[in-house]
C-alpha cells in the first residue's frame, strides 16, 4: 500500500507574472525548484495565501535568479501578481518510508530569492 505524503514547499513566495495566454503551468526559478527539490514538470498544488484559491498543476523551469513564479494558461485567472503562494508536492510512498521522510521545504525572501546561507 501506498500513501501521498507531503514532499515539497515553497512557502509563502510572491507571484511575479500571470500570463493567460500560455499553454498551462506555473514557471519557476530553477533556483527556486532546486531548493525545493523539485522537478521541471512535477505536479504541483498551488495555494492562494491573498485569496484562498487551490489548484493542480505542474512545474516548468524559470530563469535561474530570477525571481520568476508565474501563473500560465487558465490558472492566471485565479491570482493577481504580487499574490502570495505556497506551492506544495507531495509524494507516494510506503507507510514504512512515510515515518522516516523529511520534507523538504525553502523559504523565500521579498524579492522569491534564497536566504544567504
Amino acid at each position: 500500500m501506498f500513501i501521498s505524503m507531503f514532499k515539497s514547499k515553497i512557502h509563502r513566495v510572491k507571484l511575479t507574472q500571470a500570463d493567460l495566454n500560455y499553454v498551462g503551468s506555473i514557471t519557476i526559478d530553477a533556483d527556486l525548484l532546486d531548493a525545493a527539490n523539485l522537478l521541471e514538470g512535477e505536479k504541483v498544488q498551488i495555494v492562494n495565501i491573498s485569496n484562498g484559491e487551490r489548484m493542480e498543476t505542474y512545474t516548468i523551469r524559470g530563469e535561474r535568479g530570477s525571481g520568476m513564479v508565474c501563473l500560465n494558461g487558465p490558472a492566471a485567472r485565479k491570482a493577481q501578481v504580487g499574490d502570495m503562494l505556497i506551492i506544495i508536492s507531495y509524494a507516494l510512498m510506503t507507510p514504512e518510508e512515510a515515518k522516516t521522510f523529511r520534507p523538504t521545504m525553502v523559504f523565500p525572501d521579498e524579492r522569491n530569492r534564497l536566504p544567504a546561507m
